[in-house]
């Protein structure tokens, strides 16, 4: 039914992520069992579920976090732009981390000035001019709704931003490199709901020129956000549809009880 679902409500979209019959380990530990899920391009898709239902483990098989770990091993695929499998041993984790951008729940600012908290995957990339540096760096924080806060103190620690600063600084950071999809998990989780909500109108902002893909625990803000939500529940996916369809009038038993808050 899950597969069925998909078809049926992303046909006229163009995705930018498939993943096709996704089986993921932590050592003997099956923790995602053949997940199937369209990301359309530049549209929110919102990750929700019970806790450790492998919603958080699912986003970071997109950028390869889990091959940092040498007895976390896959099974399946990730097909982007329709042609490359990113789970594939013969592609570089390193380019998929730069094409594929992620925003952790806890705003995590390198110990470096604001400016070059921003360069910092520029450089990685290898990107030595200085002007260049300079105008992606400014583009970024404007893209992150940052720039007019910190334009006078861009040579300060990052550590002196407040909480909700800091995670549109690490936004920023993930934008410079240009990536055509961006990772957040739970991205708001600790912040106050003034930042909260400064977040979320600059994702909604944000997916004009990036696709999203966002991990959270509050129902509330997928249905405000999201215009596709898929339901995660034990390691499967139960249920994927744009977001109003999902909440008002879901296909699927388990995701009812859950939207409707009977469990979770």
């Amino acid at each position: 039914m899950v597969e069925e679902v998909s078809q049926l409500n992303v046909t006229a979209v163009k995705p930018k992520a498939e993943v096709i019959d996704l089986d993921f380990y932590y050592g003997s530990t099956h923790v995602l069992k053949r997940v199937n899920l369209v990301v359309p391009d530049r549209q929110i898709t919102a990750l929700i579920g019970p806790s450790g239902c492998g919603k958080t483990t699912l986003l970071r098989c997109f950028n390869r976090l889990h091959d940092l770990y040498p007895d976390n091993h896959y099974n399946g695929e990730i097909v982007f732009d329709s042609a490359v499998n990113i789970l594939s041993p013969k592609v570089d984790p390193i380019e998929v981390r730069m094409r594929i951008g992620m925003v952790f729940q806890r705003p995590n600012p390198f110990p470096k000035s604001i400016y070059e908290n921003v360069a910092y995957g520029l450089r990685v990339q290898g990107e030595r001019k200085t002007s260049v540096i300079d105008d992606k760096v400014e583009r970024a924080l404007k893209s992150a709704a940052l720039w007019d806060e910190v334009k006078d103190r861009l040579k300060s620690p990052a550590y002196a931003l407040s909480g909700g600063q800091q995670q549109r600084l690490c936004i920023a950071r993930a934008l410079a490199t240009e990536p055509e999809l961006i990772l957040f998990d739970e991205p708001t989780s600790a912040l106050d709901p003034i930042a909260t909500s400064n977040i979320e109108e600059l994702m909604a902002e944000l997916k004009q020129q990036v696709t999203i893909l966002i991990v959270t625990h509050s129902m509330q803000q997928a249905a405000r956000l999201a215009d596709y939500t898929a339901f995660m529940y034990l390691g499967e996916m139960v249920e994927f549809n744009r977001t109003l369809a999902l909440f008002n009038s879901p296909l699927n038993k388990q995701t009812e009880d859950y939207v409707k808050g009977r469990f979770g």
